[in-house]
């Protein structure tokens, strides 16, 4: 795929050959079949015995590992049952990482049997029992009709259920959020971790820049970092009803850290170093209902393919624009997802049911990318973005997670600071092991290739303090007198017993995706690895003089 990525940053845009779009969205699920997430435009006479069906009463099979637990039925289970179940709940609330989504009315083949009215209801009963018995709520996600062998009207129902932070262990996505200058990404994040509509004139980002110059030209520089929480019931927790970033932490089960990007040319590095350094979960990709793909949309799609980060579209502005303006957008997007370089199966979402069935999809398969249209002025179809954000699982699985965490410590230092009464402070992202307060680690390497041994003295995460941080997540760490000038971007933080070595000479395979003329050997470049920026000069490439647009090769 890498080698294609070109393509996006050349002409035209070709119609590829991916699959098309609405129908029967086909993704590779859980236990390894394909098939839809759940009837969708059911037939009348339900599985229409003459041919084939449209709509197969069928889900993936139920996966062992992951967060989504197939039950037929729930009634009135014996104590030792009940005690099973709830064990069970534990698993699927570990592995979602306090999340788990429980499909009422399938049998673990994925079959959609369906309950009567009656039965729903003593199931539904006993769900929420097993979920205030560990400390979680349930929050019912979609009700469905299934035509399936029967003259009674049958239901299946979808249940999100989230566990009641403890020990400050709330779920955490992190989102980069990317679009050309001018497409409305902080005025988004504006209105969504505000609470309040934009004027139309930009007020809603007023609070996220950091800088006058941005303030006054309208366009971000940096990178900024704001929150929106979600509680255990599912609820918007944000800057609306919370004064602190502190509040909205303790009231929240899911956090979502949005990390807003420059859109602007001039700033593609600052965006490249945000995109490789904060490790974001997924991406969410802006573009302007009025102007389309434009400007450095097309170089910020090719950057999230090439670093093969999962991403979903939100076409902004709709307010602005006729529906043929904004169904033109919507088809020159699916035009580009489609073609070769992409290959991905746009999903337009135009409803809530379409929402759950995105934020499924889009975790179970990258190829799913899901499309939103919405204003950030009128506010229309904002809601949509709110529950596929709510619902969207941890893209990582607790497996992972844990072989992750009994590494040695590496902490990547991505932001330094000078705080009053506190001393020096380095924002990061703690890429694996444990970090915990007063932990003695090594920083380096300075500029003669040495280590040097500081004491983490507090951390703090999300605006809060925190005791222990594990691998994935970012935060910020005070290391006291420790001299700030020793330190710089890039470096790391590591246990002693890594015993660290630095390398200045290393072999990458690199595509060369646009350049005007030739790439040869003695060029200086601008290196980019995790958290690492670094000028570097080519001194050979392998089996070729020079390189060309598209072309492939390793160099030294």
């Amino acid at each position: 795929m890498d080698s294609r990525v070109s393509e996006l940053f050349g002409g035209c845009c070709r119609p590829g050959g991916g699959p098309a779009m609405g129908g029967n969205l086909k993704a590779r699920g859980a236990g390894g079949s394909s098939s839809c997430g759940g009837p969708k435009g059911k037939k009348k006479n339900g599985r229409n015995r003459g041919g084939k069906a449209n709509n197969p009463p069928y889900l993936p099979p139920e996966a062992e590992d992951g967060n989504i637990e197939y039950k037929l039925k729930l009634v009135n289970p014996s104590q030792y049952r009940f005690e099973h179940l709830v064990t069970q709940m534990k698993w699927r609330l570990q592995e979602g990482r306090g999340e788990a989504v429980y499909q009422i009315g399938v049998e673990d083949n994925g079959l959609l049997v369906g309950l009567a009215e009656e039965e729903m209801r003593a199931s539904l009963k006993t769900l929420h029992r097993m979920a205030e018995k560990v400390g979680a709520d349930i929050t019912v996600l979609r009700e469905r009709e299934v035509d399936y062998d029967s003259d009674m009207p049958r239901k299946i129902t979808e249940v999100l259920v989230r566990k009641v932070p403890d020990n400050q262990q709330f779920l955490d996505l992190r989102v980069a959020v990317l679009g050309n200058v001018d497409s409305g990404k902080s005025t988004l994040l504006g209105v969504l971790t505000q609470g309040e509509l934009d004027n139309g004139r930009g007020r809603a980002r007023l609070n996220l820049f950091r800088h006058l110059h941005e303030i006054q030209s309208g366009r971000t520089s940096s990178i900024s970092f704001e929150i929106l929480g979600f509680n255990s019931k599912g609820e918007v927790v944000n800057y609306s009803d919370s004064r602190t970033a502190e509040e909205i932490c303790e009231s929240s089960s899911k956090m979502i850290t949005f990390i807003d990007l420059a859109g602007h040319h001039k700033y593609l590095h600052t965006t490249i170093f945000g995109l490789t350094s904060y490790c974001p979960d997924c991406a969410l990709l802006l573009v302007s209902a009025n102007t389309g793909i434009a400007g450095t949309t097309r170089e910020h799609l090719g950057l999230a393919l090439a670093l093969k980060v999962p991403f979903f579209i939100v076409v902004s502005k709709v307010d602005l624009c006729a529906k043929t303006t904004v169904e033109r957008t919507v088809r020159q997007l699916e035009r580009v997802l489609k073609q070769p370089g992409c290959h991905k199966v746009p999903m337009l979402v135009t409803s809530e049911d379409d929402a759950v069935t995105a934020a499924q999809q889009f975790a179970q398969s990258p190829n799913v990318t899901p499309i939103f249209t919405l204003s950030s002025v009128s506010g229309e179809s904002l809601d949509l973005l709110k529950v596929f954000l709510n619902i969207l699982p941890p893209l990582t699985n607790s497996k992972e997670q844990e072989e992750l965490m009994q590494q040695l410590t590496e902490f990547q230092v991505d932001e330094i600071y000078t705080v009053p009464e506190v001393g020096t402070v380095v924002g990061g992202t703690l890429s694996s092991g444990i970090c915990r307060e007063g932990d003695q680690l090594v920083v380096g390497p300075t500029d003669d290739g040495c280590f040097l041994e500081l004491r983490v003295c507090s951390i703090q995460r999300n605006r809060s303090a925190c005791r222990v941080l594990r691998a994935g997540q970012a935060a910020t760490l005070a290391l006291g007198d420790f001299d700030r000038a020793l330190l710089r971007k890039g470096m790391v933080m590591v246990s002693p017993e890594m015993n660290p070595t630095i390398c200045s000479v290393f072999e990458a395979e690199i595509v060369l995706l646009f350049h005007a003329t030739t790439f040869r050997r003695g060029f200086q470049v601008t290196v980019h690895v995790g958290n690492v920026r670094q000028t570097a000069v080519v001194e050979k490439i392998h089996a070729k003089d020079k390189l060309r647009t598209g072309e492939k090769a390793v160099a030294t």
